[in-house]
């Protein structure tokens, strides 16, 4: 298709203005917003800080909340020709992917919210990204149905230069939406983790898209921009306020919010499978992690060093090998502690 690429110029430089608006209003908002959660119970307690102030938690949502009314107002400018010229056809089928990607992050978020509200079981946590991706699954078999993947070079001698999954490659783009959502939020509990992370993920993808401008799927990258810019400049926002010592908490809604964001452009963008590149920490983390996540070893709540106020020092929660049961143990300078397990 080539319903972006003849304005594309024009196209992302309104994207990127609209972008920046989106940062100087979730920059200015999200300090408004900081007594309404304190009074309504949204807040937390930083756990390695002398302090026991509350702070404010599920900040994504307010960065959810600004992308979905930035994105909103962007969706005529794409279109712009077809809207304006009557006989130009209207790209319905793409028009239907943006739609479609705005409902998934939508549902996401209000999922994400409500993760922080009711503290949702693993199970749910598994269940709901699940449906959420239904919509982006049925747009792209109705839009695209594309099975095939191209084998790597060094296993084509195996496979051959292709092979066509079928019904398992749905099944992996589902998978996948659930791995983004639930690998950030894995991988968190210190002050800018999960947006600094989600950041560097972001730029990645954008970097990606602009080297592929050039190759024969041009205008799913460039469909993927639209969104990406806008949901880094959010990001770089939430950050401001999230960086330690951080003022915000971001809850589960973030996580949910951005992990959902990278399943939309990675499927209707064409690189489902270079995704998983862009996650190689992530995917190392939750490796490491399957033992607790499944109960085969003590899980805490909170996987993350825990402060000792009298000692000044941190230890770490209890984590035994499965072949040895013995804890591991090292100390970093002389205050911080991480020899003893409990």
């Amino acid at each position: 298709m080539t319903y972006f690429w003849e304005d594309a110029t024009m196209i992302l430089l309104v994207n990127g203005i609209m972008s920046v608006a989106a940062f100087l209003l979730t920059w200015s908002i999200i300090p408004k917003f900081r007594q309404m959660f304190l009074k309504a119970g949204f807040f937390g307690l930083d756990l390695n800080k002398k302090g026991h102030e509350k702070i404010p938690e599920s900040a994504g949502v307010i960065a959810g909340a600004v992308f979905l009314c930035v994105m909103f107002f962007f969706i005529p400018v794409p279109f712009h020709r077809h809207l304006s010229d009557n006989g130009n056809p209207f790209p319905h089928n793409v028009f239907v992917e943006f739609i479609t990607a705005l409902l998934s992050i939508c549902c996401m978020l209000f999922l994400g919210f409500a993760d922080d509200a009711l503290d949702l079981r693993w199970r749910h946590k598994l269940m709901l990204p699940t449906l959420a991706t239904l919509p982006l699954l049925m747009v792209y078999y109705t839009n695209f149905s594309s099975t095939v993947i191209i084998v790597p070079k060094p296993l084509r001698a195996f496979f051959g230069h292709d092979v066509d999954l079928q019904f398992l490659y749905y099944l992996y783009m589902g998978m996948l939406a659930v791995f983004c959502t639930n690998a950030i939020n894995i991988l968190a509990g210190l002050n800018g983790y999960e947006v600094g992370q989600s950041l560097v993920i972001g730029f990645s993808i954008i970097i990606f898209n602009f080297i592929e401008l050039s190759g024969d799927c041009r205008d799913q990258h460039l469909f993927s921009l639209y969104i990406m810019i806008p949901y880094i400049a959010v990001s770089l926002a939430l950050l401001y306020y999230n960086w330690y010592p951080s003022e915000v908490f971001l809850g589960d809604t973030f996580c949910y919010f951005s992990g959902m964001t990278f399943a939309v452009v990675a499927i209707l963008g064409h690189f489902s499978k270079t995704m998983i590149l862009f996650f190689i920490p992530q995917t190392v983390n939750f490796v490491y992690s399957v033992p607790q996540l499944f109960h085969l070893l003590p899980c805490p709540r909170h996987r993350m060093p825990r402060y000792f106020l009298i000692a000044i020092s941190v230890t770490n929660r209890s984590f035994c090998s499965a072949c040895s049961h013995f804890c591991f143990s090292a100390e970093i300078f002389s205050r911080i502690d991480f020899s003893e397990c409990v």
